[in-house]
């Protein structure tokens, strides 16, 4: 249920409502628009009255929720919500461009993709320092070593870092390095670690799970909006079909589903929706034209040599070739992208 109050509503009018939704053993989320409050009671539905709630000082009305992911959903927040990460926006009408190598492989290395994503106009730098692999015996990332990379890539550069967390205990250690938490595709459900995510209150890339519906991952982003932690973007990565053309099938519809449904940003991850570099391009494009927010791309110097994922990555020309075709297809959509952070100076 979502209590809608007047435009006038007092902070006071406010807090007696929460405190009544409180009192009846719910949590209260408070969501401010740009014109009024919306209140969420989340929790058993049977427990409320709604009378109790219309007659409330400060009350306009009164709406029942029928989703059953909540606050992820857009009868909570018709408006496209936004926030910002470490001097960049994620922000409705903007293109948020991610770039970097699939895993944090040598200091060199990542802070030679880091500067060349950086010079071709990306706003984000990804790269996982623990890396989830099918094999146990592939290269598994260097743990907080990477993560201690990639935070000088971050001073270099002035690019916010995004990067995965795979179990609820290294949630802080990740978050003391990382302006962004990933949940991998094959961590989507893992309910122990998007609580944890959730408390963190960090900003949180959750990936679709490769068997997963739509509805699946708007309930795994349930989980973390209902820890108060409302800075969530969904992530398209392609799905698992009878197709084998393709690393996965890209599932572009989800997209316009997705930003019809949901008032979280939707991203794309074109690298791992194909598994091969000539296709990471065009499904790209086709993204921002089909009403991506934006777009996560695995970018790598020397592809040939990585030790995850090269054949999906594309090489520094070829990323800064996509973001001049993004541009011209974001202005076409009557969108932008947006200038990239300033990186931060010394003393």
């Amino acid at each position: 249920m979502m209590i809608i109050m007047r435009t006038e509503a007092t902070q006071s009018q406010i807090a007696s409502v929460v405190a009544r939704i409180e009192k009846q053993g719910l949590r209260a989320h408070i969501s401010h628009g740009a014109e009024r409050t919306a209140i969420g009671a989340i929790g058993d539905g049977r427990l409320i009255n709604r009378d109790t709630y219309i007659l409330l000082p400060g009350v306009d009305r009164v709406v029942s929720i029928s989703r059953p992911y909540k606050l992820a959903s857009r009868e909570f927040c018709p408006e496209d919500s936004g926030f910002p990460v470490d001097g960049v926006h994620v922000r409705p009408g903007q293109v948020l461009l991610i770039a970097g190598p699939c895993a944090v492989e040598s200091r060199s290395q990542m802070l030679e993709v880091a500067q060349a994503v950086h010079e071709a106009g990306a706003h984000a730098l990804r790269g996982g320092a623990y890396k989830p692999r099918t094999s146990p015996y592939s290269f598994q990332g260097l743990g907080k070593e990477g993560l201690e990379i990639l935070a000088e890539a971050r001073e270099l550069t002035g690019l916010p870092v995004i990067t995965e967390v795979m179990a609820p205990e290294k949630v802080s250690l990740v978050a003391e390095y990382a302006d962004v938490l990933q949940i991998g595709a094959r961590n989507m459900q893992n309910y122990a670690l998007l609580r944890a995510v959730g408390e963190s209150h960090q900003p949180v890339l959750l990936k679709r799970g490769m068997s997963a519906t739509i509805k699946d991952l708007l309930m795994a982003a349930e989980y973390i909006l209902s820890h108060d932690n409302e800075r969530v973007m969904l992530c398209e990565r392609g799905i698992r079909t009878f197709e084998t053309a393709t690393r996965n099938t890209t599932d572009i519809n989800a997209i316009p589903v997705l930003k019809s449904l949901t008032h979280l940003p939707v991203i794309l991850d074109p690298s791992h929706s194909t598994g091969h570099w000539e296709f990471v391009s065009a499904v790209a494009r086709a993204g921002i034209a089909a009403g991506a927010d934006g777009l996560m791309v695995e970018v790598h110097p020397h592809p040939e040599e990585a030790l995850s994922d090269g054949g999906q990555s594309l090489r520094p020309k070829r990323f800064a070739e996509l973001v001049e075709e993004v541009k011209s297809i974001a202005e076409a959509m009557g969108r932008k992208v947006p200038p990239q952070p300033v990186p931060k100076l010394e003393d």
